[in-house]
């Protein structure tokens, strides 16, 4: 009979979250890694594979997290716009919480780390991006066909500008600003949406 494991894969990926999301791949040596999720080299192989294993895990983990995040704001916004709108002004409130690893974007960080010499990171987090870009053109699209944006709208484009936003906004909550400047910048995010709503 086969012995149970004596820790709890899930949570062993959220640390690994964690210690990525803060000191990234390079900064991670295995034995903050192994300190981090309280396992033994052994049994970090045998799981994960390998280091590059564990971050791959871990970065799905991550884009999943935040996945999760938008599905439960479109839940619950009256509409796919008012649930895109809901999902930015969370997105703001968690960058301020005192818990969060990094204000940055796990992803952008590892992009911009991810040198010639690991293509399959760098694959994996262009990937996810794409995918995070694919999934607000479909919310915008919805919010055409509904009539909250009007008929002509580039909803590719406008998915990546707000893509951009995102990544900028979490990049320049890494400074030291006031919680209202990044509470603004939200807002200013929200106001080019309802700048193509008048529109219709």
């Amino acid at each position: 009979m086969p012995r149970a494991a004596r820790y709890d894969r899930n949570q062993a990926i959220e640390r690994a979250v964690r210690l990525f999301w803060e000191r990234g791949y390079a900064g991670s040596s295995m034995k903050q890694i192994e300190q981090a999720l309280d396992m033994r080299p052994g049994s970090l192989y045998a799981t994960f594979g390998s280091k590059d294993g564990l971050f791959h895990e871990a970065l799905d983990h991550y884009a999943g997290q935040m996945s999760a995040a938008l599905d439960e704001q479109l839940a619950a916004g009256e509409t796919p716009l008012e649930g895109l709108k809901r999902y930015l002004r969370e997105a703001g409130r968690q960058l301020l919480a005192p818990k969060t690893p990094a204000r940055a974007c796990m992803m952008v960080k590892t992009l911009l780390e991810a040198n010639r010499d690991q293509p399959m990171i760098r694959d994996r987090v262009n990937e996810l991006l794409a995918r995070t870009e694919a999934r607000f053109a479909d919310i915008l699209q919805a919010s055409v066909r509904s009539g909250e944006l009007p008929a002509g709208t580039d909803c590719q484009r406008l998915a990546r500008l707000l893509q951009a936003q995102i990544m900028g906004l979490r990049s320049f909550a890494q400074r030291d600003v006031p919680a209202s400047t990044i509470t603004e910048l939200v807002e200013d995010m929200i106001a080019i949406l309802d700048s193509y709503r008048s529109l219709s």
